[in-house]
């Protein structure tokens, strides 16, 4: 295997931000979901960002890949071989964006894949791909795209932003350049499949409908009644049980991370996870408060506000973990920040 590094990050934030006072005026206090507004997996951030009805997955990306080109220059992003890419919400539910992405981008990739699967640790599934790919001289660069978009289109929908778990989302697009190098070289990465949890996270429909059936009711993204208490469990745990797992294949101790960097579903995860991992709050990155909670763009988007606020130095241990929809896949990687050699 040839070496693998993440070499840059950038991202993308829709509109300005928006205060939780937009959603107490439909809350109510809770009405019949009191139960769930009470707990803390429903405790609101201060903000988030909500992508318009109109505004594409594939706009997103391209957003924020201007960006990722400005910093690594138009040529290199023009010349990758692959293009990997996560959308929450689909815009078409049986193709992805990628092709249409890589078109806008001027890119003729061999590899384009919309991987659908990897929820909240989506990036690390992505990364693990592209090092796969250009590990193996199949290709030698990839760019990623992770978009979460669900917040501005379906939060907001009259009846679901009187539920207790639409203050959470928020939305937002992050991109990565992946290249055959040894100047901040992915260390490793471990992953862990639970098929035995797929079930309880889905589509919410009232009137019992599927998604692509005639009806009136508003769908959302909900857990199985009764299951919240397990979910909690099992999700404070397989974070820093892949996380655990990974330092131990790479000889390290969880103390050796110098920044550890999550999904963000809320600050109940958050805490539980910095602790079991016996890690320093300045040491795991929270943007949970001003960007809601990102699911697959979490990781991304955090790294790269982390960079762009000096909280990363070179040569630092980054750690990018998290774990998808209600356990069914957790991923962490490890990568050495600009701590290694020149481009391959």
């Amino acid at each position: 295997m040839k070496d693998v590094s993440l070499l840059e990050v950038a991202s993308y934030l829709p509109g300005e931000p928006v205060g939780t006072e937009y959603f107490l005026a439909y809350q109510g206090g809770g009405g019949e979901n009191t139960d769930s507004a009470t707990h803390t997996m429903f405790k609101a951030p201060a903000f988030r960002h909500q992508a318009a009805r109109d505004e594409t997955p594939a706009d997103m990306m391209e957003r924020a890949a201007h960006t990722l080109a400005e910093r690594v220059g138009r040529d290199t992003l023009r010349g990758v071989d692959v293009v990997l890419t996560n959308t929450l919400l689909p815009e078409v539910p049986f193709t992805g964006p990628g092709a249409e992405v890589a078109h806008r981008l001027g890119i003729r990739a061999d590899w384009v894949i919309d991987a659908h699967n990897g929820g909240c640790a989506s990036f690390v599934h992505l990364l693990r791909l592209a090092r796969v790919l250009v590990g193996t001289g199949q290709a030698r660069s990839a760019l990623l795209l992770n978009v979460q978009n669900c917040a501005g289109p379906v939060m907001t929908q009259s009846e679901v932003r009187k539920l207790p778990e639409a203050v959470i989302p928020g939305d937002g697009c992050g991109a990565a350049l992946v290249a055959a190098s040894s100047e901040s070289p992915v260390l490793g990465v471990r992953v862990a499949n639970h098929g035995e949890y797929t079930r309880d996270c889905g589509l919410t429909l009232a009137d019992g409908r599927k998604y692509w059936e005639p009806g009136s009711s508003q769908m959302h993204v909900g857990f199985t009644p009764g299951r919240v208490r397990d979910i909690v469990e099992r999700g404070n745990r397989l974070v820093p049980d892949v996380v655990s797992g990974l330092c131990e294949e790479l000889g390290l101790k969880t103390g050796d991370l110098d920044v550890l960097i999550t999904n963000q579903p809320n600050r109940m995860f958050l805490e539980q996870w910095r602790n079991r991992l016996s890690l320093d709050p300045a040491r795991h990155l929270d943007t949970f408060d001003r960007f809601g909670n990102l699911f697959g763009a979490a990781v991304p988007i955090t790294l790269d506000h982390g960079l762009r606020e000096g909280r990363i130095a070179d040569g630092s241990l980054l750690m990018l973990a998290g774990f998808a929809h209600a356990g069914d896949f957790a991923g962490a990687a490890a990568v050495r920040w600009r701590g290694g050699g020149a481009r391959v």
